[in-house]
């Protein structure tokens, strides 16, 4: 995500120069009886199962925890297409190539994508599930911030997919509960026509040159890639991955300089000029620049702060109530494939598969140069760091920020 304008989603500079970096036979469940009673129900109605909601497949599948645990891949392929529909949501075309990768679902599978509320938060993800619970446009699948993970497992239900052994065992919940997928690294884009030097760290971006420009990708307690902005202002200003505090503080500093900008980035904010300054992933600053062609800002370029890196992977999951089910674990199994990774790769974002795709040869050997590798220094808040963030955040940022 995830938001993605808040979850927002070639080459960068450190200090002024530029750096290459960048950097988520089938066998049935039901028992026979209940199959026969499924079969004489719809024999009864007089009408044929339109309905992917209401098909044994579906149960089946709702449940299932891996492709081959209900059939095969064969058969996870068939019940997602009968479903003919996917519902994603908070995923904006821009944010690590995801235009491409639901594109590119949609014509593999010929199953309709139904995309909701690209800018929104992993907040606003889980808001749906729990609103929507029951309905048809219900999310089927979530990408989520770590911070908002955690306290939402409850929502999501167990799955593997079939290169389960390609992805780390510190990027995957044991069960299956999530995966994480892809991450990059908290940047500073800017609008080179409107700042003459090239900012080297956040507190340059405390200077009077960018007073009312600088803006974060929406509300830090619902949105992971804005609370990482303040999580890298804490590690820059004596703060640590265990008090992120410094970090709310930075904000409230540049506020008080009148430099901090309360509007949501987007792609068309940045084209527009509206937003010259933002803080934000670094794959999705490089997608709003000169690679977005005439519907970027050719003059957008972008810097990853000096010392250490900010990284976050966002993690996919299945809602345990997704009304696709089968759809759902087979967008699951896409996502983890090795063109889709690599489509993440491309977008400058790092897949938690890499180590598996360079082993065995799949990587996208253009796509790792231009992103430069992992960088050494780079930092991510474990599952009890976050937590704690997001209790500071939930505490001071209101009242830090006048909000």
């Amino acid at each position: 995500m995830h938001q993605r304008s808040t979850h927002q989603r070639s080459t960068h500079q450190r200090s002024t120069h530029q750096r290459s970096t960048l950097q988520r036979s089938t066998q049935q469940r039901a028992l026979a009886g209940l199959a026969l009673a499924a079969a004489a129900i719809v024999t009864l109605a007089g009408c044929s199962a339109t309905s992917s909601a209401s098909t044994t497949d579906d149960a089946a599948w709702k449940t299932a925890t891996s492709a081959q645990s209900a059939g095969g891949m064969d058969a996870l392929v068939k019940a997602a297409k009968a479903e003919g529909q996917l519902n994603v949501i908070a995923l904006p075309p821009s944010w690590a190539n995801y235009g491409k990768i639901i594109d590119g679902f949609s014509k593999k599978y010929g199953i309709k994508v139904n995309s909701a509320n690209p800018n929104g938060s992993s907040a606003d993800e889980v808001a749906a599930v729990k609103s929507q619970k029951g309905q048809s446009t219900a999310p089927d699948v979530l990408d989520l911030g770590n911070a908002v993970l955690q306290q939402n497992l409850g929502l999501l239900t167990d799955y593997k997919v079939a290169n389960w052994s390609d992805i780390p065992e510190t990027l995957k919940d044991a069960d299956g509960k999530w995966t994480r997928d892809y991450t990059g690294l908290m940047s500073i884009g800017y609008d080179s026509s409107k700042i003459a030097d090239a900012p080297k760290d956040l507190n340059d971006l405390l200077g009077s040159e960018y007073k009312g420009k600088v803006s974060i990708a929406g509300d830090p307690t619902q949105a992971n890639q804005a609370a990482s902005a303040v999580y890298l202002a804490a590690l820059e200003n004596g703060g640590s991955a265990d008090d992120i505090t410094k970090g709310v503080e930075y904000f409230g500093k540049l506020k008080q300089a009148g430099n901090f900008q309360n509007v949501l980035p987007t792609q068309a904010t940045v084209a527009s000029g509206e937003t010259p300054v933002v803080i934000q992933w670094s794959y999705n600053n490089l997608a709003w620049g000169p690679a977005a062609g005439s519907s970027g800002n050719k003059n957008w370029k972008t810097v990853v702060p000096e010392g250490q890196a900010l990284g976050s992977y966002y993690s996919q999951a299945i809602n345990k109530d997704a009304p696709h089910p089968a759809a759902a674990r087979l967008w699951q199994e896409y996502i983890a494939s090795p063109t889709v990774q690599n489509l993440y790769l491309q977008a400058g974002a790092f897949p938690s598969t890499l180590a598996a795709l360079e082993q065995s040869g799949k990587v996208d050997k253009d796509a790792l140069e231009a992103a430069g590798g992992m960088p050494k220094d780079y930092v991510e808040l474990t599952d009890d760091q976050a937590t704690a963030a997001a209790k500071v955040l939930s505490a001071k940022w209101a009242s830090t920020m006048g909000s």
